[in-house]
């Protein structure tokens, strides 16, 4: 039996190694010329500093299957990632905690206190926050909403925070004590050779082909027993929908002497800096030496457009229609599944997309040794 599986990022390597360890074969297709989708990494030609090409990525986790799973595939160093942002003509630490709030209202406030400060700046009229900024300013009032989310969210997603669903500000926690270690997970680390030999050591196996700079053709889906896609959804069906929208990134590379701005990112608040934030990427291999030389990327986000890399998915309600239509047609699509970040619509971290990729996999052997259909998704896209 042979099955094809399009798209080598984490969703996709792992179907291919799971299927492959059980004696299928398989036909990798990536569209790039290279394996590991937009968590890539290669060594900087230039300074020899070891680059997330696509942006950075730092692992982190609560779940101990993942951490097992991963780690076997390289030494993870730990690392904490520590996020800084100039605002307002200061620099602070995100996210918000005790420290950011006394600098910002040069206050010396407890934990006590502090929540307390906030509590009388929050807006308590709004008592069922719709809206990202409602639930701001809610929760933080006026002056913190305008120096630390306001500008940065009007740059990341193009789109007035005002018509921002309230959910996307709930995955940035406020911390009323001196922590600013920006993830709050158990586990958190850096693979010590990047993360491009992880996904080398996962399809190295007689039983996968990789195809690099290969486009599939859906005609030869006839072919394979099953195909697993973890490209765009939309455009498996030629966009007879509309385009789903995404954000996209453009990244400035600039090289300097020594330390440029002293941490691995520095976001940048301010509407009228108009990258989001500045990235120095041997700070995120602190294990390495690299004292005299540097190299950064600044960051720009806009609207995707046809050829972009897509990165984040907009899901607001005109979208999350257009998805039903997608999800629709893809359940009364025969021998195709999709999944990953792409393939549902969905913003997925590293762990996410790799505990699915796990479970789904799980799914694809007993279905296929119970001889029961292949399901089209694993989750729930929307």
């Amino acid at each position: 039996m042979k099955f094809a599986v399009i798209g080598a990022g984490f969703s996709g390597c792992i179907i291919a190694r799971e299927l492959a360890l059980s004696g299928y074969n398989v036909e990798l297709y990536e569209t790039r010329e290279h394996i590991g989708g937009n968590c890539y990494s290669e060594r900087d030609d230039e300074t020899g500093i070891m680059v997330h090409k696509y942006g950075p990525h730092i692992f982190h986790t609560d779940n101990q299957m993942v951490w097992d799973f991963i780690t076997q595939f390289s030494e993870f160093v730990p690392y904490v990632n520590r996020v800084k942002t100039t605002s307002c003509g200061g620099v602070y630490s995100l996210p918000i905690n005790l420290h950011t709030i006394n600098q910002f209202f040069n206050k010396t406030l407890n934990p006590s206190e502090a929540r307390d400060y906030l509590s009388e700046l929050g807006e308590d009229k709004i008592e069922n926050p719709q809206s990202f900024e409602e639930q701001a300013l809610k929760f933080v009032g006026k002056e913190l909403y305008e120096a630390f989310f306001k500008g940065y969210t009007l740059k990341q997603w193009g789109i007035e925070p005002s018509k921002l669903p309230a959910s996307i500000l709930k995955r940035l926690p406020i911390r009323f004590n001196y922590d600013d270690n920006y993830f709050n997970h158990k586990y958190q680390g850096m693979p010590k050779n990047g993360y491009t030999p992880i996904f080398e050591q996962l399809i190295e196996h007689n039983n996968i082909s990789l195809l690099l700079n290969t486009n599939f053709d859906k005609s030869s889906i006839k072919d394979y027993e099953h195909v697993f896609y973890t490209g765009p959804l939309d455009a498996w069906f030629n966009f007879d929908c509309g385009r789903l929208r995404y954000r996209t990134l453009d990244f400035k590379r600039e090289v300097h002497s020594g330390d440029y701005q002293g941490c691995a990112v520095m976001n940048y608040g301010d509407e009228s800096i108009h990258y989001t934030r500045i990235s120095e990427h041997k700070h995120f291999s602190p294990w390495e030496e690299h004292p005299n030389t540097t190299v950064i990327f600044k960051e720009y986000s806009r609207f995707a457009e046809d050829g972009d890399i897509p990165y984040y998915p907009i899901r607001q309600l005109e979208e999350k229609t257009m998805l039903s239509k997608y999800i629709q047609k893809a359940n009364n699509s025969s021998n195709v599944s999709f999944l990953g970040r792409l393939g549902t619509y969905r913003y997925l971290d590293m762990d996410v997309t790799i505990k699915e990729a796990l479970d789904a996999s799980q799914v694809i052997l007993k279905s296929l040794s119970s001889g029961k259909i292949i399901p089209p998704f694993f989750v729930d896209p929307l």
